[in-house]
């Protein structure tokens, strides 16, 4: 056996007593990695298990506000079993006048092609779409029950046909791939669908699917991507089993990658608590060394001694970390199971563990090597004297704690959705953490300069700020980085739910109204006001013609989508709303061009959302082809403008002058701001004379996204109190590795006359001022991070939840002074002789 590993292994016997810390900090940040990491593969493993009951099949191919030609009904009946559904969004009405938005789906009696329909109050989806007199039979969510106060087997309206409610719907396997819905699900037949005229051309919000269950010969996976390829280029939205939950998909990557960075940050503001606890194990361990170099050891073997326990610990650390990272989704999907959005299979997986340890293992070696290479070459003389401040000299420890920093990078840059976005979010953490570092560095030198201005026992504990073993320097970095985590979630968080519970209800429509018929707007209008009782002006109404079109061409060229960043393709891969509008309306938001005349009738020109241009190359004066309504228009691009899309504005992607629309006989859409009382009385006035118009209700969606933004922010501000938790514990470890030197330093002054109140409140003021310090950078370095998220990216109005700042500030100085004061209780507890007379 090597002689470094004997003396190694017999070092490793007295235990891990000095470790502790180490330990700590290093299990933490793998575990939050690990956990993170696991808790997304278990979603990806559950969507990929039930990629073809979420996707209704191996093919769902749809189209929006138009029915499948017979043609296209031959084609793809010919790759395999098919199932048919028809969806529109209407408004339910009970006989009592109360009315709902709804979510009308028409299945045929193939559905389901995969997994099945979950239902309470009769056995089959049969006996549910089983008619009542002229009334069909539907399965309702238990949301429309109650909010209709109906119970099963009442009737009620939708638009103009009847149904029976028969039973309640539960779940559809096919839910979660259709995305977000207005409101309650209605689930009936295909047949009751059509014949309730709700799949008439050109009605908004309607659109019918297929879901086919493919032929074996054609549905290995490569032959499916090749055929929703092939079809996405003939105008249809094409999803394949690869891409059966494609949005949940990447949002799983992007918050996988977001909560694994945070952990990766704890792993960051850890590895201060991995230094220091290296050297003060090398501290203790010092006349071990002194001896072994004045016998004739070398360097290389005081290295190696000591990097196998180093390497064994850091093994162990890793290992902890993997246990809890490996077990804290199992224990989530126990506890949660029935209140998860997506399916998960939550299970051991390798690939992220092997990933966190090895996150793990590089922070290990970048953090821990310096110390060794500090007590490789200081000579035995120093040693003796218990001087181990000699400066790092380079060496092989040197390089390699370099490329394990790089490799801890280059790891996070690789494993990321989105390099370019990790490499900001990196170099952030990196800018953040040199920086707190200089500012614990500054605060020492100022306390030395401040502590001429204080008397007893504050003017040592500002002494003490100033000394070499200031806290500033090693626990004031490590904190201010978990409070700059924390502080970014917090403002993030407030400023979000700012916007959604009071800046969007003041800014935003509390309802919109869609098809509306375009000959009876003015009755309309006025049954509007007589419900709201107020009259309708420009500040809390505005309603437009509406229809649907696709650009065909740009500059005369046919669109190639191909050439259009992903990024700006939503305006040119499907069909986008037009209005035609002739003054300028109110918050036009033109930033290039003039608007025409309100009488103009010459060539068709259009008003175009900023971005949507930027996709096609397009700047005012360029021409652009539509097709709408079968028809294709030549049209100038006389207007470029900015769309405020939840704004009380004209939100459509184009606009158009009216003359080139003249004749098309358009349905109109209508927004309002309104308060709750108005709300209700025009949603039952409507249904008696224009029951055919849908009422939706954003304050409904505000509400439920205020739920939605709320839970995700608690798991994320569970995620960012980990690197505050590594924090402390490296302020735990300065604590420690200082502990016989704290307790020198309390037997002198009690030996000198310090009271025990006078001594705590030396620590106190030290520690204290370290927290705040450190909570005062680490709130501006949060502020500095979330302000551009806020403003840039969600283009949301920044407010600061100054409750939630007074708190991270008070929390970090009130612990820091907290473990000050239990470091001098730790002091306090021995007697002055027996410490005074030991080495």
């Amino acid at each position: 056996m090597p002689l470094s590993l004997r003396f190694a292994l017999r070092e490793l016997r007295s235990g891990v007593a000095g470790f502790r810390i180490f330990l700590a900090c290093l299990a933490l940040g793998v575990a939050a990695i690990a956990a993170a990491g696991s808790t997304a593969e278990a979603f990806r493993q559950g969507l990929a298990s039930e990629a073809r009951e979420i996707l209704g099949g191996d093919l769902k191919v749809s189209v929006d506000r138009r029915r499948f030609s017979e043609a296209e009904h031959r084609r793809f009946d010919a790759l395999g079993a098919t199932a048919w559904s028809a969806a529109a969004s209407a408004m339910a009405e009970t006989p009592s006048g109360e009315r709902r938005l709804v979510e009308l789906r028409g299945v045929s009696a193939a559905y389901p092609l995969a997994g099945a329909v979950e239902l309470q109050g009769v056995p089959s989806l049969a006996a549910a779409f089983r008619p009542d007199g002229d009334a069909a039979g539907a399965a309702v969510e238990q949301a429309l029950l109650d909010r209709l106060h109906m119970k099963l087997g009442d009737r009620f309206l939708i638009g103009e046909a009847s149904f029976v409610a028969r039973a309640v719907l539960i779940s559809e396997p096919d839910r979660l791939g259709r995305g977000f819905g207005l409101g309650p699900r209605v689930l009936t037949s295909l047949e009751a669908v059509e014949k309730g005229g709700f799949l008439l051309p050109g009605l908004p919000n309607t659109g019918e699917a297929v879901r086919i269950a493919l032929k074996p010969e054609l549905a290995a996976n490569a032959q499916v991507d090749a055929l929703v390829k092939t079809l996405k280029k003939e105008g249809f939205e094409a999803r394949g089993r690869n891409e059966a939950a494609g949005g949940f998909k990447r949002l799983i990557d992007q918050l996988e990658y977001f909560l694994g960075f945070i952990g990766l940050a704890s792993l960051v503001a850890g590895g201060l608590g991995v230094a220091g606890a290296v050297s003060a194990y090398l501290e203790q361990r010092k006349p071990s060394i002194a001896v072994l170099k004045a016998l004739g050891a070398e360097g290389s073997l005081i290295r190696d001694v000591y990097l196998i326990q180093i390497a064994a610990l850091s093994a162990l650390g890793v290992a902890i970390g993997l246990a809890i990272g490996a077990v804290a989704p199992l224990v989530l999907g126990q506890l949660a199971k029935d209140q998860l959005p997506v399916p998960a299979l939550f299970a051991v997986y390798p690939l992220p563990l092997l990933k966190a340890a090895l996150f793990g293992l590089l922070a290990a070696a970048a953090f821990s090597l310096a110390p060794l290479a500090r007590a490789r070459a200081t000579p035995p003389a120093s040693l003796f004297r218990r001087d181990l401040s000699a400066r790092l000299p380079f060496g092989p420890e040197v390089v390699v704690a370099g490329l394990a920093a790089a490799g801890l990078a280059g790891l996070a840059i690789v494993t990321a959705p989105t390099p370019m976005a990790a490499g900001i979010m990196i170099a952030g953490v990196a800018f953040a953490f040199v920086l707190l570092w200089v500012i614990g560095l500054g605060a020492a030198l100022g306390a030395g300069r401040l502590r001429g201005f204080a008397r007893g026992a504050v003017r040592i504990g500002i002494a003490n700020l100033a000394g070499p073993r200031s806290a500033a320097r090693t626990a004031a970095p490590a904190i201010g980085l978990g409070v700059a985590l924390l502080a970014a979630v917090v403002l993030i968080q407030s400023s979000l739910l700012s916007q959604v519970r009071e800046v969007a209800p003041r800014t935003a429509p509390a309802m919109v109204f869609t098809d509306i018929p375009g000959e009876r707007t003015a009755e309309f209008d006025a049954a509007v006001a007589r419900a709201f009782a107020v009259p309708l002006t420009d500040r809390n109404w505005l309603r437009a013609p509406f229809a649907s079109g696709r650009i065909v061409r740009i500059k005369g060229q046919p669109v190639d989508r191909d050439q259009i960043k992903d990024s700006e393709r939503w305006a040119y891969d499907n069909d986008i709303q037009v209005s035609a509008i002739g003054p300028e309306p109110g918050a036009a938001g033109v930033v290039s061009g003039h608007w025409w005349p309100a009488d103009y009738a010459g060539a068709p020109l259009i008003a175009m959302e900023v971005d949507a241009a930027r996709g096609g190359g397009l700047k005012v004066g360029d021409s652009v082809t539509l097709s709408i309504l079968g028809r294709e228009i030549d049209a100038r691009v006389a207007v470029l403008r900015e769309v405020d899309w939840g704004g009380f504005g004209p939100s459509f992607p184009i606009i158009i002058n009216p003359s080139a629309l003249a004749g098309a006989g358009l349905r109109h859409v209508a927004i309002a701001k309104a308060d709750k009382v108005q709300e209700a009385a025009v949603t039952r006035a409507l249904g008696r004379d224009f029951p055919m118009v849908n009422v939706i209700s954003v304050r409904e969606q505000l509400e439920a996204a205020t739920e939605m933004l709320g839970r995700l922010v608690l798991a994320i501000q569970g995620a960012a109190s980990v690197a505050a938790l590594a924090g402390l514990l490296v302020l735990a470890g300065a604590i420690a590795a200082g502990a016989r030197a704290r307790a020198r330093e309390a037997a002198t002054l009690k030996v000198l006359g310090g009271s025990r109140g006078q001594i705590l409140l030396a620590y106190g003021v030290e520690y204290g001022a370290v927290g705040l310090i450190a909570g005062v950078a680490g709130v501006a370095l949060g502020y500095a991070a979330a302000w551009p998220v806020v403003v840039k990216v969600f283009e949301a109005r920044w407010s600061v939840d100054w409750a939630g700042v007074a708190a991270l500030l008070g929390g970090a100085a009130g612990l820091a002074t907290l473990g000050g004061l239990m470091a001098a209780m730790q002091a306090l507890s021995k007697r002055p002789a027996p410490v005074l007379r030991a080495e």
